[in-house]
Parts: structure tokens; C-alpha cells; sequence
């Protein structure tokens, strides 16, 4: 069973897969293009993500994956205002039809100037509407400079995920 890692393209869910394997900052500027599979080791458990590229020619991809996984791990792009809409639209449609899966939406960037806060990326995915049946959670991200050890949102984000797969498992 995998944890799913999925958003638009240019979000940072490669950048954040590999903060989270390596507990250090590497940030990646070339686009998924297809797949990315990384496990990650903690005391408690193995974790594997599985990502699946943002463009729009990769999306029909991750409704095939949903039925397969614990855990979905959605990195929206909180400086990208425009197409937080897009984002949104594309959220609750993967998860109108598995009322149960367990979703971290990780607004990601939050260190650049203009990102949105956190409520505001919470009223702006209209995430309420998603109901109170599943876990979810909203956690601020970014990934700092090169090389240097992970945020406290990241190190708290790799707990919660693998507390959630424990959990599930």
C-alpha cells in the first residue's frame, strides 16, 4: 500500500519527497514527467510515495491510483493564487467517491511573498465541503534553502503521514 503524492505541476512535490526521505533540502526544478517512487524508513513503519506528475497530460493518471492507496497527500502551491482554483477543482473531484481516504493537503511555498495563509488556502480548496466522515489535515510548508536541514512544518508533516499510515495499515 502506497500514500499517493499528487498536484499541480510546479506545487513542490518532488522538492517535499525528498525533504521528507532525506530530512534535507534539495529543491527540484525539472517537472515530473510521468512517476516518482521514494520509500521512506521510520521506527514505526515504511512509507512508500508514490507521485505522479502535475501537468495536465498526467492527470488522468491519478484517479487510477486512488483505490490503491492509504493515504493522499495533496501539495497545492500556496503563491499560486490563479490556479488555486484549478487545484481545488481537481481535489474534490479525486475524492468525491472514496468518502473514507485520509487526505494532507500541504500548502506549500509559504515563504514566498504573496502566499496565501493557511485559512485562506483552507476557504480557497473549500475544503469544509469535504465532509466529516474522513481525517484531514492542512499543514503550511516550504522548502528552504539547499542543503539545510527540513522545517519543523516538514518534520511535523513526516510524522503526521506516519502516524496516518499506522493507523490505516
Amino acid at each position: 500500500k502506497q500514500i499517493l503524492v499528487l498536484g499541480l505541476d510546479g506545487a513542490g512535490k518532488t522538492s517535499i519527497l525528498y525533504s521528507l526521505a532525506t530530512n534535507h533540502v534539495k529543491r527540484s526544478m525539472a517537472p515530473t514527467e510521468g512517476f516518482n517512487a521514494i520509500c521512506i524508513n521510520t521506527e514505526e513503519s515504511q512509507m512508500e510515495f508514490l507521485e505522479i506528475g502535475g501537468s495536465e497530460c498526467l492527470r488522468s493518471y491519478w484517479k487510477m491510483y486512488l483505490p490503491k492507496v492509504l493515504l493522499l497527500v495533496y501539495v497545492v502551491d500556496s503563491a499560486d493564487r490563479a490556479r488555486l482554483p484549478v487545484a481545488k477543482q481537481l481535489l474534490h473531484q479525486l475524492i468525491q467517491n472514496n468518502s473514507t481516504l485520509p487526505v494532507v493537503v500541504l500548502a506549500n511555498k509559504q515563504d514566498l511573498e504573496g502566499a496565501y495563509c493557511i485559512t485562506d488556502i483552507h476557504d480557497a480548496l473549500a475544503l469544509s465541503d469535504i465532509g466529516d466522515k474522513r481525517k484531514m489535515f492542512l499543514i503550511g510548508t516550504h522548502v528552504a534553502e539547499d542543503g539545510s536541514e527540513i522545517s519543523s512544518s516538514m518534520k511535523d508533516a513526516k510524522e503526521l503521514i506516519g502516524q496516518l499510515v499506522l493507523e490505516t495499515q
